[in-house]
C-alpha cells in the first residue's frame, strides 16, 4: 500500500496523498495512546487527548515528545553540574573523613556531609558522639575490600558507575546498598541484575536477593532457575551453593514441584 509517511519519495504517490500503511498508523495510534495516558495521570490535567480533542491527538503526542526531549536536555545539564561532587572525590578537595575497607587496605578520603545526605545509616554513624568531633576521622566498612568501597563512594559521589565496575561488583554494592541504607543504589542494582540473569548468575543473585530481603529480585530469580533446572542444577556452582544456602536449595526443590504439579494440571 502506498504510504505517504514511510515512503522516501511522497510526491511520486497516486492522489490522494494522505494515506498511510498499516504499521505506520498502528505507530500512530501507540503514540497518541502513550502520549494520553501521560496526560490523564497528571494531576489537574486539561485532557488535552480527550475525545473532543482527538483530531489533534498526534499534533499533541508530537509536543509532548518535544517536551520529553527538552526535559532530557535539562536533566543532562543537570547531571553535568552535579558531577562537580565526583570531582571533589576524586581530587580529594577539602575531605574531612577517612573510610578505611576490610583485610586493612589503604583508606579513602571522603566527605561527611555527602555521606549523611546519601545514608541514613551513615547519617546517624557521623551524628554519634564518637565521630562528631575532629576532622578526619575514621569510619570502617570491613564487608567491602578497597575496590568494592571506591566503587561504592564513586557512585554515591556521581549516581553511575562505568559497566566494568558495575559487573564486578553488583553484588558487594547491592548487599551494601541495603546495609547502609541507599535506595538509589538498591534500585540501581536490582535493575542491572535483572538484565543479566541468566544461567550461569541466577544461583548468585538468588543469594544476593536472600540477603537482601529484595522479594522481587528473589522471585524472579527463583522462577527463572525453575525454568532452567538441567542447566543451573547439574553445574558445578551448584553443589556448592546447595551446601552453603540449604533454605534456598529447599525453596528451589518446592517451587520445580510446584511447576511440575501445574504442568500437569494444565495451569
Amino acid at each position: 500500500m502506498d504510504c505517504s509517511i514511510c515512503t522516501s519519495l511522497p510526491y511520486i504517490l497516486r492522489p490522494p496523498r494522505n494515506t498511510i500503511c498499516a504499521a505506520c498508523y498502528e505507530g500512530a495510534r501507540s503514540i497518541i495512546s502513550l502520549t494520553s495516558k501521560h496526560e490523564n495521570e497528571k494531576p489537574n490535567n486539561n485532557n488535552l487527548l480527550s475525545s473532543s480533542n482527538s483530531n489533534k491527538g498526534f499534533t499533541n503526542a508530537l509536543k509532548w515528545v518535544k517536551e520529553m526531549k527538552e526535559m532530557e536536555e535539562e536533566l543532562n545539564e543537570k547531571i553535568s553540574y552535579l558531577e562537580g561532587f565526583a570531582a571533589a572525590l576524586k581530587d580529594q578537595i577539602h575531605t574531612d573523613i577517612q573510610i578505611i575497607p576490610g583485610n586493612n587496605e589503604p583508606s579513602i578520603p571522603a566527605h561527611r556531609a555527602l555521606l549523611a545526605t546519601r545514608s541514613a545509616i551513615f547519617r546517624n554513624v557521623l551524628d554519634s558522639d564518637e565521630c562528631k568531633a575532629p576532622a578526619n576521622q575514621t569510619i570502617t566498612l570491613a564487608e567491602l575490600n578497597h575496590e568494592e568501597l571506591e566503587s561504592l563512594l564513586e557512585f554515591l559521589y556521581s549516581g553511575s558507575l562505568p559497566k566494568e565496575k558495575v559487573e564486578k561488583h553488583v553484588y558487594s554494592l547491592a548487599i551494601a546498598a541495603d546495609k547502609y541504607e541507599i535506595p538509589f543504589l538498591q534500585k540501581f542494582c536490582e535493575n542491572k541484575m535483572l538484565g543479566s540473569l541468566n544461567s550461569s548468575n541466577a544461583l548468585d543473585i538468588l543469594e544476593v536477593s536472600d540477603t537482601c530481603s529484595n522479594l522481587n529480585l528473589k522471585e524472579t530469580a527463583l522462577n527463572f532457575i525453575v525454568r532452567n533446572m538441567e542447566d543451573i542444577v547439574f553445574s558445578a556452582r551448584f553443589d556448592a551453593f546447595a551446601l552453603k544456602n540449604p533454605h534456598l536449595t529447599v525453596h528451589i526443590t518446592r517451587a520445580s514441584f510446584m511447576e511440575i504439579r501445574n504442568r500437569k494440571l494444565g495451569l
